[in-house]
């Protein structure tokens, strides 16, 4: 069996269990020696992380090709038009590459969602709205550079899910342990240990 943690990033922590002057790092949260982050989550992004000390089952969570699904909830700058919502699923131009096509819904602030600390700057002149955007793909800042394009600047970014693996019942800061058969088609039969 391989271990694997779904931490849950609050905002302002680096990816890294390298040491950082004055900022977080996932070693201020994790215990759990030997294991690594599968992809990255900007500092200014919350949510899921998943981490394994199974290389190979790190590679089948991070590895484009492997084509596994990310879930995001972004707060945007702006309402979302259907227009918008449109191009964003269609794939967005970044000049350095056209993302593939998304999943994308305009939704109501989750309930759920706890307040970020800091709390995101408001202007009340300005509205915002939610989306919920699932992507195969994950390339640096990917979700933040695809609503700007369609002018809908991320105010707000929480990962919600990687495959089949999501934030339910961890609160941010927590995380959980749980245990994945370690072939290489395994699918994601978790037994969850709460830490």
């Amino acid at each position: 069996m391989s271990r694997v943690i779904l931490f849950n990033k609050p905002f302002g922590v680096l990816c890294q269990f390298r040491a950082s002057a004055g900022r977080q790092t996932l070693k201020d949260f994790i215990t759990v020696p030997a294991v690594y982050p599968a992809g990255r989550l900007d500092a200014d992004s919350e949510g899921l992380v998943v981490l394994t000390d199974d290389g190979r089952l790190q590679n089948r969570i991070s590895a484009p090709e492997h084509k596994l699904v990310k879930t995001y909830l972004v707060q945007v700058e702006g309402i979302a038009t259907p227009d918008a919502i449109g191009r964003l699923a269609k794939g967005i131009d970044l000049r350095d590459f056209i993302t593939k096509p998304a999943q994308v819904a305009s939704i109501a602030e989750p309930a759920w969602l706890w307040p970020r600390q800091p709390p995101v700057r408001f202007r009340k002149s300005i509205p915002t709205s939610w989306l919920k955007i699932a992507i195969a793909e994950g390339k640096n800042r990917q979700v933040r550079r695809m609503t700007a394009a369609v002018g809908l600047p991320t105010l707000r970014l929480v990962r919600f899910s990687v495959g089949d693996w999501n934030l339910d019942g961890i609160a941010p800061a927590q995380w959980q342990k749980i245990e994945v058969a370690s072939t290489p088609h395994a699918s994601a039969q978790m037994q969850r240990g709460r830490k």
